[in-house]
Formats: C-alpha cells, sequence, structure tokens
C-alpha cells in the first residue's frame, strides 16, 4: 500500500511543530494535504511553501470540522493538535480542565467519527493519534521537563485507548491504526508561559529535545508502510530521557501529609 494508494491527508495543529513539519513530509510524498490549525498567518506560509491546503479553524468548532470532514475523502487522519497544562490536581484550574478535554481528546474523538466510517467504507484509510509518554506514565516533582497536569496524562491516555479500541473496531478492513507517542520534543507545548510569543524560549532549555522532524519522519514511516504491516505503536524518546518513577515518602512527610488531609476533613 504506502503512499501510492493514499491521494489525500487531514493534518490537525498544523500551524507549527509536528503538525507543520508532518505537512511538509506528507506533501513530499505526493498526498493532497489539507493543514488545519488556527494560525491562519503561519498557515499561509506553510501553504505558500508546500502548496497544501489550509483551514483556519479551531478544532473545538465542530460545525466546521463536520464540514471540513465532508469536503474530501480522506485517506489518511492525523490527529495531532493538542495542548498541555503545568501544575497537578491540587492547582488545576478549571478552565485548563475544559480545554485540555475539548482539544486533546473531544476533538480527536469528533474527527475520527466523522472520517474514519468513510475510510471503512472505502476499505482503505491510516489514522494516526499523536499522544504522549505522558498518557502511559506518571511523572513526579523531578520531571522539570515534562511538569504537565493531571488533565493532560488523562488525555493522553484516553488517546492511547481510543487508538487501541479503534483497531478493533476497524478489524477486517484495510484501515490502519498507529500511535505515536513522543517524549521531549522541541515545539511551543513545552515553552513558559510567559515565552508564548518567543519560538526560542523553550521551557526545556538545555536539556536534549526531539525535533518536530523526527516525529514526522516516523509517522510517514507508519503511513508509508506496506499494506500487510499496521505499525501499531512507536513510543519516540531522546536519547537522555527515561520515563517512569517510584518514590517513597518518609515518615515526617507521612504525618504532614495526614495533617493535611485532617484540616482539609474539618474545614
Amino acid at each position: 500500500m504506502g503512499f501510492l494508494n493514499y491521494r489525500t491527508a487531514l493534518v490537525t495543529g498544523a500551524s507549527s511543530g509536528i503538525g507543520a513539519a508532518t505537512v511538509r513530509c506528507l506533501c513530499a510524498e505526493g498526498l493532497e494535504v489539507h493543514a488545519l490549525g488556527r494560525d491562519a498567518r503561519r498557515l499561509a506560509g506553510l501553504s505558500a511553501e508546500t502548496a497544501c491546503r489550509v483551514s483556519a479553524i479551531d478544532v473545538n468548532d465542530l460545525d466546521a470540522l463536520t464540514r471540513l470532514a465532508s469536503s474530501a475523502e480522506f485517506d489518511v487522519l492525523i490527529n495531532n493538535a493538542g495542548q498541555s497544562r503545568r501544575g497537578n490536581i491540587l492547582d488545576t484550574a478549571p478552565d485548563d480542565v475544559d480545554t485540555l478535554v475539548d482539544v486533546n481528546l473531544r476533538a480527536v474523538l469528533h474527527l475520527t467519527r466523522l472520517i474514519v466510517p468513510g475510510m471503512a467504507r472505502r476499505n482503505r484509510g491510516h489514522v494516526v493519534n499523536v499522544s504522549s509518554v505522558a498518557g502511559h506514565y506518571a511523572f513526579g516533582e523531578n520531571a522539570t521537563t515534562f511538569n504537565s497536569s493531571v488533565a493532560y496524562h488523562a488525555t493522553k491516555a484516553g488517546v492511547h485507548s481510543l487508538s487501541q479500541q479503534l483497531r478493533v473496531d476497524l478489524y477486517g478492513t484495510r484501515v490502519r491504526v498507529t500511535e505515536i507517542s513522543p517524549g521531549r520534543v522541541a515545539t511551543s507545548i513545552f515553552q513558559s508561559q510567559s515565552a508564548a510569543d518567543d519560538p526560542d524560549a523553550r521551557f526545556v532549555g538545555a536539556f536534549e529535545t526531539l525535533e518536530s522532524e523526527d516525529i514526522a519522519e516516523a509517522i510517514a514511516f507508519a503511513v508509508g508502510s506496506p499494506a500487510r504491516m499496521n505499525v501499531a505503536m512507536i513510543e519516540i524518546v531522546p536519547t537522555f530521557q527515561v520515563v517512569g518513577e517510584l518514590r517513597f515518602a518518609s515518615r515526617s512527610e507521612s504525618v504532614r501529609l495526614k495533617e493535611m488531609k485532617s484540616g482539609a476533613d474539618d474545614a
């Protein structure tokens, strides 16, 4: 199968980072690529560079997504759009929870239900869901370069579960499902809030990171693989990153936590 049997692709979160790099990769393989993102200026530049078709819409706009999904027979769907927040459940703001669920999970579910049935009918297609190692592992306070919120972890775990179940639902068709699970990547998702407009002021600082092109090439490898081959999941981390953590609380720490809980109950 590979790229020869795929004609059209939709890439979300295409204004920059992994999404833009993926658009470049797929356009280079001869696909007609629809790039979806919120930044119309960056999308225009990407279109001038690659001749991709652009849709400057928010993934939370269900009416716009529905119109876009019906505008073409998409052979490839790259669910890449995502947001992150820092912190833990003790200080998570309501708006952060809503935003992460809406962008990272709800939009993925809607685009999947809008586009994948057509793939199944045509017996041809590929869904690539970009999740995160945060969906598979718990990070503690020492994970300074991946200090994401519990809501982010939960939404990415949802994308992982969706990818697994989608393969079951599509069993017997030629529609393939790939989950790409990156670690640290030098994209705006790691920027500090004060540096949101400065692409060089990255939260990752001096830590080694992957580049967007690394993830895009992994996506291209999965999509371009032979028809007999479904690359189910690729976990990609920098050479100097390991995941997973085991911590023990000291007796004094345990007492402090009990006192905090007791005070909260009294309140």
